[in-house]
Protein backbone atom coordinates (compact mmCIF):
# COMPACT_ATOMS: atom_id res chain seq x y z
CA UNK A 1 0.00 0.00 0.00
CA UNK A 2 1.06 3.53 -0.73
CA UNK A 3 -0.57 6.89 -1.01
CA UNK A 4 -0.25 10.18 -2.80
CA UNK A 5 -1.59 13.60 -1.97
CA UNK A 6 -2.73 15.69 -4.93
CA UNK A 7 -4.10 19.20 -5.11
CA UNK A 8 -7.66 19.82 -6.24
CA UNK A 9 -10.17 22.67 -6.23
CA UNK A 10 -11.69 21.00 -3.14
CA UNK A 11 -8.38 20.99 -1.29
CA UNK A 12 -5.87 18.17 -0.96
CA UNK A 13 -7.03 14.70 -1.96
CA UNK A 14 -5.38 11.58 -0.57
CA UNK A 15 -5.23 8.69 -3.03
CA UNK A 16 -4.58 5.27 -1.51
CA UNK A 17 -3.87 2.13 -3.45
CA UNK A 18 -2.07 -1.10 -4.04
CA UNK A 19 -0.26 -1.36 -7.34
CA UNK A 20 -2.45 0.56 -9.79
CA UNK A 21 -5.73 -0.21 -7.95
CA UNK A 22 -7.35 2.63 -6.03
CA UNK A 23 -8.64 1.60 -2.60
CA UNK A 24 -9.30 5.03 -1.13
CA UNK A 25 -9.81 8.65 -2.14
CA UNK A 26 -10.24 10.96 0.80
CA UNK A 27 -10.84 14.68 1.20
CA UNK A 28 -9.10 16.41 4.08
CA UNK A 29 -11.22 16.43 7.23
CA UNK A 30 -13.52 13.76 5.75
CA UNK A 31 -15.75 11.70 8.01
CA UNK A 32 -14.75 8.04 8.29
CA UNK A 33 -11.27 8.80 6.97
CA UNK A 34 -8.86 6.13 8.19
CA UNK A 35 -5.72 7.18 10.00
CA UNK A 36 -2.96 8.20 7.58
CA UNK A 37 -0.65 5.61 9.17
CA UNK A 38 -2.81 2.86 7.61
CA UNK A 39 -2.19 4.13 4.05
CA UNK A 40 1.35 2.78 3.71
CA UNK A 41 4.25 4.84 2.43
CA UNK A 42 3.70 8.27 0.93
CA UNK A 43 4.70 8.49 -2.72
CA UNK A 44 3.21 11.44 -4.54
CA UNK A 45 4.06 9.80 -7.86
CA UNK A 46 1.83 6.82 -7.00
CA UNK A 47 -1.44 6.24 -8.86
CA UNK A 48 -0.66 8.63 -11.74
CA UNK A 49 -3.71 7.55 -13.81
CA UNK A 50 -5.99 8.45 -10.91
CA UNK A 51 -4.35 11.86 -10.47
CA UNK A 52 -4.59 12.52 -14.21
CA UNK A 53 -8.27 11.55 -14.44
CA UNK A 54 -9.13 13.69 -11.41
CA UNK A 55 -7.38 16.66 -13.01
CA UNK A 56 -9.37 16.04 -16.20
CA UNK A 57 -12.60 15.83 -14.17
CA UNK A 58 -11.92 19.11 -12.37
CA UNK A 59 -10.48 21.08 -15.29
CA UNK A 60 -11.06 19.47 -18.68
CA UNK A 61 -14.57 18.04 -18.86
CA UNK A 62 -14.05 14.38 -17.92
CA UNK A 63 -17.42 12.88 -16.97
CA UNK A 64 -16.50 9.25 -16.23
CA UNK A 65 -13.59 7.43 -14.64
CA UNK A 66 -12.02 4.16 -15.69
CA UNK A 67 -9.29 3.60 -13.11
CA UNK A 68 -9.10 0.16 -11.50
CA UNK A 69 -10.81 0.09 -8.12
CA UNK A 70 -10.48 -2.32 -5.22
CA UNK A 71 -13.40 -1.50 -2.93
CA UNK A 72 -13.22 -3.14 0.48
CA UNK A 73 -16.50 -3.42 2.37
CA UNK A 74 -19.44 -5.70 3.02
CA UNK A 75 -21.32 -7.24 0.09
CA UNK A 76 -24.15 -4.74 0.65
CA UNK A 77 -21.78 -1.77 0.75
CA UNK A 78 -20.05 -2.88 -2.46
CA UNK A 79 -23.47 -3.32 -4.10
CA UNK A 80 -24.34 0.30 -3.22
CA UNK A 81 -20.94 1.63 -4.30
CA UNK A 82 -21.24 -0.16 -7.63
CA UNK A 83 -24.73 1.27 -8.16
CA UNK A 84 -23.48 4.78 -7.40
CA UNK A 85 -21.21 4.51 -10.44
CA UNK A 86 -24.32 4.07 -12.62
CA UNK A 87 -25.76 7.49 -11.65
CA UNK A 88 -24.96 9.67 -14.67
CA UNK A 89 -22.68 12.67 -14.42
CA UNK A 90 -24.64 15.79 -13.48
CA UNK A 91 -27.67 13.86 -12.23
CA UNK A 92 -28.86 12.85 -8.79
CA UNK A 93 -31.12 10.25 -7.30
CA UNK A 94 -32.51 9.79 -3.83
CA UNK A 95 -31.45 7.21 -1.30
CA UNK A 96 -34.88 5.60 -1.63
CA UNK A 97 -34.69 5.78 -5.42
CA UNK A 98 -31.40 3.91 -5.41
CA UNK A 99 -32.86 1.32 -3.03
CA UNK A 100 -35.83 0.80 -5.37
CA UNK A 101 -33.56 0.59 -8.44
CA UNK A 102 -31.68 -2.22 -6.70
CA UNK A 103 -34.91 -4.10 -5.95
CA UNK A 104 -34.82 -3.20 -2.27
CA UNK A 105 -37.77 -1.87 -0.31
CA UNK A 106 -38.02 1.94 -0.23
CA UNK A 107 -37.57 1.82 3.54
CA UNK A 108 -34.04 0.55 2.83
CA UNK A 109 -33.10 4.17 2.10
CA UNK A 110 -31.47 4.49 5.51
CA UNK A 111 -29.29 1.41 4.91
CA UNK A 112 -28.35 2.83 1.49
CA UNK A 113 -27.38 6.09 3.20
CA UNK A 114 -25.23 4.32 5.77
CA UNK A 115 -23.41 2.35 3.06
CA UNK A 116 -23.03 5.50 0.98
CA UNK A 117 -21.46 7.27 3.94
CA UNK A 118 -18.78 4.57 4.20
CA UNK A 119 -17.75 4.93 0.55
CA UNK A 120 -13.93 4.85 0.58
CA UNK A 121 -13.50 6.35 -2.89
CA UNK A 122 -15.22 9.72 -3.00
CA UNK A 123 -15.73 11.59 -6.30
CA UNK A 124 -14.85 8.58 -8.49
CA UNK A 125 -17.55 6.53 -6.76
CA UNK A 126 -19.96 9.48 -6.84
CA UNK A 127 -21.65 9.38 -3.45
CA UNK A 128 -22.27 13.13 -3.86
CA UNK A 129 -25.00 12.28 -6.40
CA UNK A 130 -27.35 10.93 -3.71
CA UNK A 131 -29.82 13.42 -2.23
CA UNK A 132 -32.66 13.36 0.27
CA UNK A 133 -36.21 12.40 -0.66
CA UNK A 134 -37.15 16.06 -1.23
CA UNK A 135 -34.10 16.69 -3.39
CA UNK A 136 -32.31 18.53 -0.58
CA UNK A 137 -28.63 17.94 -0.04
CA UNK A 138 -28.05 15.71 2.94
CA UNK A 139 -24.94 14.35 4.62
CA UNK A 140 -21.65 14.17 2.79
CA UNK A 141 -18.43 12.97 4.40
CA UNK A 142 -16.54 15.86 2.84
CA UNK A 143 -19.11 18.45 3.94
CA UNK A 144 -22.28 19.79 2.33
CA UNK A 145 -20.40 22.75 0.78
CA UNK A 146 -18.18 20.33 -1.15
CA UNK A 147 -21.17 18.20 -2.16
CA UNK A 148 -22.91 21.29 -3.52
CA UNK A 149 -19.72 22.35 -5.31
CA UNK A 150 -19.34 18.94 -6.98
CA UNK A 151 -22.96 18.89 -8.13
CA UNK A 152 -22.79 22.50 -9.36
CA UNK A 153 -19.55 21.67 -11.19
CA UNK A 154 -21.17 18.68 -12.89
CA UNK A 155 -24.20 20.76 -13.86
CA UNK A 156 -21.99 23.49 -15.30
CA UNK A 157 -23.27 26.05 -12.80
CA UNK A 158 -20.05 27.25 -11.22
CA UNK A 159 -16.39 26.68 -10.76
CA UNK A 160 -15.34 24.56 -7.84
CA UNK A 161 -14.26 26.07 -4.55
CA UNK A 162 -10.69 26.46 -3.29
Amino acid sequence: MRYAVVDSPLGPLTLVGTGNELTGLYLDQQLYRPETETFGDRDDSALPAVAEQLDEYFHHGRTTFDVPLHLVGTDFQRQIWTALQDIPYGETTTYGGLATALGLKPQSARAVGLANGKNPVSIIVPCHRLVGSTGNLTGYGGGIERKRALLDHERGRQALIN
